[in-house]
Order: structure tokens, then C-alpha cells, then sequence
């Protein structure tokens, strides 16, 4: 979806309102962890301030919030799971705007500062005991430390130095 800031290149409007409610299009996420963006609130405006390289030319800023639930795929049982975010943003607007076209593409903008804040691996899975099979079973990290290490001993030299 692309926003029209022709009215704030032209001096006519002061500040572009962009606060909506979003759903990002499936092919921004499609090959990630993400499942749904639906529902994503963003309240803010984009606006025109003094540039900070020239001081008699002026760019493009954005000060918006982002908030809204992520539906994540879990790391371990893969079932859909709900991931809050919250961002503020507000900052020069350089790569999603074309300055040629006076057009902001919203959705590209909202991806780009939501897929910062998904974690590579989520899960809320607590008990891993069920998580096993025929010659394997999940581990926690610590199960994993506590268990048979050769090098345990050689370690407690070491902390004992």
C-alpha cells in the first residue's frame, strides 16, 4: 500500500496522518517464522524537517508507534504462538520513500522495522519430556551442561584457579 506525499512535498499539508490498523501481505514474511501479521496498529505521521547534511534542504521523517500481535510458528512444538510487539520509531525516511514518485510503501516500511524485533528462535514450550522418540530426546541448555561433560572436571581446575 503506498501513501501519497505529493501534499507534503508541495508545502500543502504540513504532516501526512498515517495511524491505521495494517495487515502485511503474505509475501513480505512468507519464507520466516511468521505465520500472520494481522492487525498490526500504527499510529504516527510523516513529516518534513531540516536536513541534518544540508541545512537549506529538508527530508522526509516518520515518528511513529507500531503495536500489534505477530503470529509466530514455535521453535520446538510448531504451533502458532502469539509474539507482542511494540516499536517506536522516528527517524529520517530514506529507503522506503521515492522522492521521484512521492510515495511511501507503508507495508515494506512496517516489515522491515517488525522483522528486527522477531527473535530467530521463539518458543513458550516448558516441558521438553515430551519431546523425544526413538534414539533421541529434547534437552534443555541445562540438562545438556549437567550431564556427562569429559571436560567437567578439567572446568572445575579451572574455576578453582
Amino acid at each position: 500500500m503506498e501513501i501519497d506525499l505529493s501534499l507534503l512535498h508541495s508545502k500543502t499539508k504540513e504532516e501526512i496522518d498515517i495511524t491505521n490498523t495494517y495487515t502485511i501481505p503474505k509475501e513480505y514474511y512468507e519464507s520466516t517464522i511468521v505465520e500472520k501479521a494481522e492487525n498490526i496498529k500504527v499510529t504516527g505521521k510523516v513529516y518534513m524537517a531540516a536536513s541534518t547534511d544540508a541545512a537549506d534542504e529538508e527530508e522526509d521523517y516518520i515518528k511513529a508507534k507500531i503495536e500489534g500481535d505477530i503470529i509466530l510458528t514455535d521453535s520446538i512444538s510448531l504451533e502458532p504462538i502469539s509474539y507482542p510487539i511494540s516499536i517506536d520509531f522516528d527517524d529520517i525516511l530514506e529507503q522506503n520513500c521515492k522522492k521521484d514518485e512521492n510515495t511511501l510503501d507503508i507495508f515494506q516500511f512496517l516489515w522491515e522495522n517488525i522483522v528486527l524485533e522477531i527473535p530467530l528462535q521463539f518458543t513458550k514450550v516448558k516441558d521438553l519430556s515430551k519431546f523425544h522418540g526413538d534414539g533421541w530426546k529434547l534437552v534443555s541448555e541445562d540438562e545438556l551442561t549437567t550431564r556427562n561433560n569429559p571436560f567437567s572436571d578439567l572446568l572445575k581446575d579451572f574455576e578453582e584457579e
